[in-house]
């Protein structure tokens, strides 16, 4: 997320030094070789860094005290007591309260627990020995999706800025400038971003804007987990989920996005950030209960697939499968909390044999799973397969020649966790076809 930001703001012009301690990372990063995949994410930081509006740098010294503004692209973890760890967090508060020895703008920039803005103003300024430092912390949560990160932050519905001084404001207000007058060439649209509505600039004190960013990301695990309530629900009826949620989401108050069934939802954010907001309800004496079984019904659905699996192929020993994805969404090739890879762990524990395509997540899923066996292509991977699961919405699996991996299989089964492909039209070229809330 610190590369995003990072390459972005350098994007809409603005001089951007991005700090690591770990050197090695920076070496690569200098290096033009990026830890992540994100779309139209390396060329903006090749373009920026040809600019010279970007740099990547260990030494805190001199970026920090020239700097306008610090923002904090700082994860706060969990511990496995299900608390804040803040400690990475702290360490950054004591350098820059160490280093910095003019007034300077904190800016909160990671998913923060609500008061953790107070708390780093009170860190910062009973550490700091020097008597002209003086801070302030600013709220700047991001709203950037793994996959279209870039052209989330350069085309974003709304700017939140949790601020509780003037100068913060203003100082705020001056760095999204480009974006708020939508006056910055984004790099995805290279003939002219289509003409649409400016973004909406919310102004909310510090803590308010802790709250909306947690909430946020819990109300999006709601709805998902919703979803999936009613794809269990049309199983046992007889009715298709997707009708279902498609006439739902027409209604302007609930909206369909998110609204998606499947094997549930990962990543390193959605989880972790619904599981801390469970938690932070509970503090307050707070009735968590909604939460609490939006949290447990994810928790299930690589559960009830793998029951699914089981019961279509009767016998998992020695079975092989075949696996299209392994990210926890497409556009991304983060493996972090993927049901993909629950599900990989499940089936190699039954004695099934794994055989996977991803066209992004491989390098991540090797390091991972070094006994991995990992193809080139989707054919690849389905030949001779008595099942083939569909884990990863890439668009990519939706226009294969399904005739040709049919053919190739052992046994013409493809079992969809992501309601990817038509049942009308896979059962029409011969298959077995079993998705998520949808007749056979």
């Amino acid at each position: 997320m610190g590369l995003v930001t990072g390459g972005c703001l350098a994007g809409i012009g603005h001089r951007v030094f991005a700090i690591d301690r770990d050197a090695e990372r920076i070496r690569l990063l200098e290096e033009g070789r990026l830890p992540v995949y994100e779309p139209h994410l390396h060329e903006l930081i090749q373009r920026s860094r040809a600019a010279g509006l970007l740099t990547f740098i260990n030494d805190l010294t001199a970026a920090l005290r020239t700097a306008d503004a610090i923002f904090l692209c700082i994860g706060v973890p969990q511990l496995e007591s299900g608390e804040s760890d803040f400690a990475a967090l702290d360490a950054a508060a004591n350098q820059i309260a160490r280093l910095v020895d003019t007034p300077k703008l904190i800016v909160e920039r990671s998913t923060m627990p609500v008061k953790t803005g107070e708390q780093l103003k009170h860190l910062l300024s009973v550490t700091t020995p020097h008597p002209h430092a003086r801070f302030q912390v600013a709220a700047n949560p991001q709203f950037l999706r793994e996959g279209t990160a870039v052209e989330d932050f350069f085309h974003p519905e709304r700017i939140l800025l949790g601020v509780d001084e003037a100068e913060s404001e203003a100082a705020l207000r001056q760095i999204y400038a480009p974006i708020l007058q939508q006056a910055s060439q984004c790099p995805i649209h290279q003939n002219g971003c289509p003409e649409r509505k400016p973004p909406e600039l919310l102004l909310t004190s510090v803590h308010s804007a802790e709250l909306i960013k947690q909430s946020s990301n819990a109300f999006l695990g709601i709805k998902i987990s919703y979803a999936n309530v009613l794809a269990d629900l049309c199983e046992q009826l007889g009715a298709n989920v997707q009708e279902v949620t498609h006439a739902v989401g027409l209604d302007p108050r609930i909206r369909s996005g998110f609204l998606q069934a499947g094997i549930g939802f990962g990543g390193d954010r959605l989880p972790k950030d619904l599981h801390a907001f469970c938690k932070l309800v509970d503090s307050e004496g707070v009735d968590a209960g909604m939460l609490r079984a939006a949290e447990l019904i994810n928790a299930g659905r690589v559960d009830a697939f793998f029951q699914k699996i089981n019961r279509a192929l009767w016998v998992l020993k020695d079975k092989k499968i075949a696996f299209l994805g392994l990210s926890h969404k497409a556009g991304t090739d983060d493996i972090r909390s993927s049901p993909a890879t629950a599900l990989y762990k499940r089936l190699i524990a039954a004695g099934a044999r794994i055989s996977a395509y991803d066209p992004q997540a491989l390098s991540n899923a090797r390091s991972a799973f070094p006994e991995l066996v990992s193809c080139r292509d989707p054919y690849d991977t389905a030949l001779k397969a008595d099942a083939l699961l569909l884990l990863t919405e890439w668009d990519e699996f939706r226009v294969l020649d399904w005739e040709r991996i049919r053919d190739t299989m052992a046994r013409p089964l493809v079992l969809d966790g992501r309601n990817l492909l038509s049942p009308a039209h896979m059962k029409s070229l011969g298959f077995e076809y079993h998705s998520v809330g949808r007749p056979a």
